[in-house]
């Protein structure tokens, strides 16, 4: 008995013991209070090839659960009946105010960059949109302005645009306005040394690698070409490129630029550079990337183009190489079509134009080229604006996947998210948290009815929301919710290159 009796306090404290062990192992059990429950909606991982009814918890700006079973969350939105997509990324854009984002988002755009182009004073833009963007925002390093202020004859002009970009009012028409008269410039010695330099002070602002729009400078000489891909080659910074001219030589000679200097290079618009050549140019730039070069491209899902009249692009001789003359050109600003008399009056202020000059099979074949990403091209805003603007990723799911069916809506949603994102990793190592539908990836999620997404902006009518998006969030924070922009949030933010000074 006395040996049971003095058992007695050891039971007791094994019986608490339990007790205290089963109570931690219920509240270790509890179900974790989510910030945001997407319920029910198809999701789709375009890299771990998800493609299934799951819920979606959203916890601290990133996605923290993916599971069949229910989930519990501060709120609770039913998705049932809808894809449950990564934010849809867009590689190429020019308009990159509020205005322009609130377009985008109503696209499923949730990170919207400029790298065909890149912007003047890297860093002044990226302090410009802190705490104000919709959507996350990133630029590349603008090459034709480096050259420019690498030029002391063009020194007084560079306190003008800097007020430009710290207004956020810079766009294209201020870039060729102030910057137009140096392109056709040949530099010195000297200040090609101090364009590499000022592209590398850029780069180290957070520019997302180099803009090469040679395009607009067509009379720029090989050499200086290829030491701008020699620099990109030295640093593994990313080239993006609007090619010399839309011909297949143009397409060559940045291939060959690119795999002799090592310097990554994605050809912007394929479609607007290949034109009926488009599959010579996408066996160019498959067979190079298998060969293990890292070249990639992009194009829009739209048969015209669109730019200022004053570029380079109408100089003499404008309609035999682009196969059009004066009745394809359509203003923007009014919608007519131009005349020979009325291309001269608009040419002398610059006016932008919509330029009709491909076939619909051409973007069919890009489009189902495998590994060819879709990038807008969006343009600044006017009510008449290219509907590409507005339009891009819409259009993909809603003509070219459900109505023509030219590719299935897995592979759609790959190549306007995982790719992108892909494609930027090298030079922007956050993006790797970008593109996905997997837990510890970001918060940026587009959720899209499939059986209703179209885009609504035409040639005719001008720029309108899509339809179809119903919730777009952004850094865990919804910024369309039942199809309408959210007011008064602003989740976007920068996306910087690797070289960026901490």
């Amino acid at each position: 008995m006395k040996s049971l009796t003095k058992s007695k306090p050891l039971k007791t404290f094994l019986c608490l013991f339990l007790i205290l062990f089963l109570v931690g192992e219920l509240k270790a059990q509890s179900p974790v209070q989510y910030d945001i429950v997407l319920e029910g909606g198809r999701v789709i991982d375009p890299e771990t090839k998800l493609d299934a009814i799951k819920n979606v918890g959203i916890l601290n700006n990133r996605i923290a659960q993916i599971s069949s079973e229910p989930l519990q969350g501060k709120e609770i939105i039913n998705v049932s009946g809808l894809v449950v997509a990564p934010g849809f990324i867009d590689l190429h854009v020019h308009g990159m105010t509020n205005v322009e984002q609130e377009y985008q988002l109503h696209d499923g755009v949730t990170t919207a960059l400029e790298l065909e182009s890149g912007i003047e004073f890297t860093g002044a833009w990226y302090a410009s949109r802190q705490g104000n963007a919709l959507i996350h925002y990133g630029a590349s390093v603008n090459w034709p302005f480096e050259r420019f202020r690498s030029m002391e004859k063009y020194q007084e002009s560079l306190g003008q645009l800097l007020e430009l970009v710290q207004k956020r009012e810079n766009n294209l028409e201020s870039l060729w306005h102030i910057v137009a008269p140096s392109f056709t410039e040949v530099l010195t010695a000297e200040e090609m040394d101090r364009t590499l330099a000022n592209i590398k002070s850029s780069l180290e602002e957070g520019g997302l690698g180099i803009g090469v729009p040679i395009g607009y400078l067509p009379s720029t000489p090989p050499d200086e070409m290829y030491s701008v891909f020699e620099l990109a080659g030295q640093l593994d910074a990313l080239v993006y490129t609007h090619n010399r001219y839309p011909d297949i030589l143009s397409i060559q000679e940045v291939i060959a630029n690119a795999t002799l200097t090592g310097a990554p290079l994605h050809i912007v618009h394929l479609n607007s550079m290949a034109l009926g050549q488009i599959d010579f140019a996408l066996h160019m730039v498959s067979a190079a990337a298998q060969k293990g070069y890292d070249i990639t491209t992009e194009l829009y899902p739209y048969t015209a183009a669109s730019t200022g009249l004053m570029t380079a692009i109408f100089n003499e001789g404008w309609q035999e190489k682009l196969g059009i003359d004066y009745g394809d050109l359509q203003l923007v600003t009014t919608g007519e079509r131009l005349t020979q008399e009325t291309f001269a009056r608009n040419r002398r202020t610059n006016q932008t134009v919509i330029i009709h000059l491909m076939k619909p099979e051409w973007i069919q074949k890009g489009i189902a080229a495998p590994g060819v990403i879709i990038a807008s091209d969006g343009m600044t805003y006017s009510k008449l604006a290219h509907p590409r603007t507005a339009g891009t990723f819409s259009r993909t799911l809603g003509k070219y996947v459900r109505e023509d069916k030219v590719i299935d809506l897995n592979t759609a949603i790959e190549k306007m998210t995982l790719l992108p994102a892909n494609r930027l990793e090298g030079i922007a190592p956050m993006m790797r948290f970008k593109g996905r539908i997997q837990v510890g990836s970001d918060a940026d999620i587009t959720v899209f009815d499939p059986k209703t997404i179209i885009d609504k902006a035409t040639f005719e009518g001008g720029l309108a929301f899509s339809e179809g998006v119903e919730y777009v969030m952004v850094n865990g924070t919804f910024v369309l919710k039942n199809g309408r922009t959210v007011p008064n949030v602003f989740p976007g933010q920068g996306v910087y290159g690797k070289f960026k000074n901490k």
